[in-house]
């Protein structure tokens, strides 16, 4: 019998835990399944491609209504819809909000929910907390490529940033290179390093030595996998972190999910330019004034930046889902250099927020909340 009753579950950070929000490996399998829908194309998300970010609500430099927020650092607030097919067949929407004065209120930088939805009707399954949902699918994005492009005997990762992002990435990173027992990084404050060497000796023992190093240079230099997780301001290409091409290993895989330029010798043709999709830094370079790396600082809008000054044939960027399909080549030799963009995208919340929301139903966890038994207006 139909029904026009509508239940949804509400998730907590605390029942998101429970439900397995923080399992990486089976994050890292879950955005690998999802990259080979993307690649077939059974997805959608906003914008005119169908390969949007998302929409962003920006702030004046200067308004005349006192209580308008100011665009001050990782001031965002941004709505990212997606729809996913296969295994997954559902929809959804993670609701944004960023400042990095945050922190100073001992709350996070962002604030995030997602609400996942029935693709048919639209009625909503779940809205759940998004915070840890959005690290470990941000962070098992390089894990995946790791998996394909990094090589296998991977020792040491050099790591920029030690916060919610460092952690996940290097969580990841573990997950799919388990001979890592080396990580040297970097950051700004000594309570982020403490708990981030706390957090590493207690999660992942194998990791015997952690070197606390203070520059850029050390971080990259003889690690097997380099990322950098840094937030910071953004506009000026100049002041984002940089790799130089002296620094890298050969061999070495970079995966980078934050701020990022490069010299000319890591912008060569030798070097190795793989996306977590194409279509996202084109429908961000369309979207964005010009030059486009001042507006978002990931290393992926820099190759769309290169493209139209006649730097970089379109046919040098590689797409990580080509690869994982068997349609692309992986790591082909020992001393390629190969650097991957993480540009961050909602069918990546809609993949891992229905496993944990199917997790959730199956044990019973989350607060069961009415919508309507029977609507008002229909």
């Amino acid at each position: 019998m139909s029904t026009t009753k509508i239940d949804f579950i509400y998730l907590s950070e605390q029942d998101m835990i429970r439900a397995g929000v923080t399992d990486m490996p089976a994050c890292v399998d879950t955005m690998e399944e999802m990259f080979g829908l993307l690649y077939q194309g059974d997805y959608r998300m906003a914008g005119p491609n169908n390969d949007s970010h998302g929409a962003m609500v920006t702030f004046p430099e200067h308004s005349p209504f006192p209580n308008m927020p100011k665009p001050t650092a990782d001031r965002r607030m941004m709505a990212m819809p997606a729809y996913l097919g296969g295994s997954f067949c559902t929809a959804g929407v993670k609701w944004y909000g960023s400042n990095v004065a945050n922190r100073e209120k001992g709350l996070p930088r962002s604030i995030l929910m997602f609400t996942l939805n029935d693709p048919d009707t639209g009625a909503p399954l779940a809205h759940m907390s998004a915070n840890l949902l959005s690290a470990y699918r941000t962070g098992a994005i390089p894990g995946v490529g790791a998996r394909h492009l990094a090589r296998k005997d991977s020792k040491v990762i050099g790591l920029l940033g030690p916060g919610v992002m460092g952690k996940t990435t290097v969580a990841a990173f573990i997950a799919v290179c388990p001979q890592i027992d080396t990580i040297k990084v970097k950051g700004r404050g000594q309570k982020s390093l403490d708990d981030f060497i706390t957090w590493v000796k207690v999660t992942y023992p194998q990791v015997t030595t952690i070197e606390v190093v203070d520059t850029l240079e050390e971080v990259v230099r003889g690690s097997d996998l380099v990322t950098y997780c840094s937030s910071g301001a953004v506009g000026d290409p100049t002041i984002y972190p940089i790799v130089r091409r002296e620094w890298v290993k050969p061999g070495a895989f970079l995966a980078m999910p934050a701020s990022c330029s490069l010299d000319a010798g890591m912008e060569a043709g030798d070097v190795r330019k793989v996306l977590d999709n194409t279509g996202l830094y084109q429908a961000w370079y369309e979207e964005l004034p010009k030059p486009a790396h001042h507006c978002v600082p990931v290393i992926g809008v820099r190759f769309m930046d290169m493209i139209a000054e006649g730097k970089l044939r379109p046919d040098e960027l590689e797409d990580i889902g080509k690869i994982i399909a068997g349609d692309g080549v992986g790591r082909q030799r020992d001393d390629e250099i190969i650097i991957m963009s993480v540009g961050g995208m909602p069918v990546e919340d809609v993949a891992w927020g229905t496993v944990v929301y199917r997790k959730a139903i199956e044990q019973g966890i989350g607060v069961k909340l009415n919508l309507w038994d029977t609507p008002v207006l229909s």
